[in-house]
């Protein structure tokens, strides 16, 4: 089943979303655009760091939900902010869910976003890495959502590079999601699975649903600026689990993967080293 919709905000634009449920491959999946613009409270804009309660904002966010645990959950968003004082910025990251983490895929995935960097600015994957392992992190659950990606806010028109640079990056970095998950998709969907790795899938889609609903900045944007609240939702995976305090076998594939959730994982020497091992 795909949707198609397209919808007006309260005080002023409006977006279009499209989903896929039930789909071969996709169990759901989404993408938004949204270009809105009004006057937020005052509470609002102080929670958002906002310097401005008046403000225009358009983005592209992207989330899928595989119906395989052997193919990543995946995300990528990219926007753009003005503020009432006059104030601009762009923001956004992608970044890699595995229920499974593939040491290979997963420093492939990273080398993929540090070249698209390194052609924009060589600082960029060394600041943007440790800014996603800050900001896709439960703190709750002390793990990271996954294997991370890249993550940025407020790149300033002017004082960061002129809008033409900066939206040069952020149409690349929706190039390079759209190229590398693909590619991670095509190699995984037609891996068998068990009901275990099942079950731990909807384990995983648990702390995904977490994430979103308690930290995402963009949800508390959307929910806190009157958006339409299918469209800020789209993001949450369709069936999710919770078990008491669980925690995978020692020594299991499960408990392999939970060992990865960490901040600070070097995965383009660290992980490149372990792979050159194998």
């Amino acid at each position: 089943m795909i949707w198609l919709e397209a919808w007006q905000h309260v005080s002023g634009g409006g977006g279009c979303t499209r989903v896929i449920q039930q789909g071969q491959v996709l169990e759901k999946g989404g993408v938004a655009f949204s270009a809105v613009w009004g006057k937020m409270s005052d509470k609002a804009a102080q929670q958002l760091f906002m310097p401005d309660s008046r403000y225009f904002a358009t983005g592209v966010s992207v989330v899928q939900h595989p119906r395989s645990p052997m193919v990543p959950i995946s995300h990528m968003n990219v926007r753009y902010f003005e503020a009432g004082n006059g104030e601009a910025w762009f923001g956004g990251g992608l970044d890699l869910t595995p229920i499974y983490v593939d040491e290979v895929q997963a420093r492939w995935f990273h080398q993929q976003i540090e070249q698209v960097c390194q052609q924009h600015d060589p600082t960029y994957y060394a600041r943007f890495k440790p800014w996603a392992d800050e900001y896709f992190y439960l703190p709750h659950r002390q793990e990271t959502r996954g294997i991370g990606g890249i993550f940025f806010d407020r790149l300033t028109v002017g004082q960061d590079g002129s809008f033409e640079q900066l939206f040069a990056f952020v149409q690349d970095v929706g190039q390079v999601y759209g190229r590398a998950y693909s590619t991670i998709m095509r190699q995984n969907r037609d891996l068998p699975y068990t009901e275990r790795q099942k079950k731990w899938q909807l384990v995983r889609r648990g702390r995904y649903a977490e994430f979103n609903l308690a930290i995402d900045r963009g949800t508390r944007f959307g929910l806190e600026t009157g958006g339409r609240t299918e469209s800020i939702l789209m993001s949450l995976p369709p069936q999710v689990e919770w078990h008491y305090d669980f925690n995978p076998e020692p020594g299991s594939p499960e408990d392999a993967t939970q060992q990865w959730l960490r901040k600070g994982v070097d995965w383009l020497s660290e992980v490149g080293k372990k792979v050159a091992e194998m």
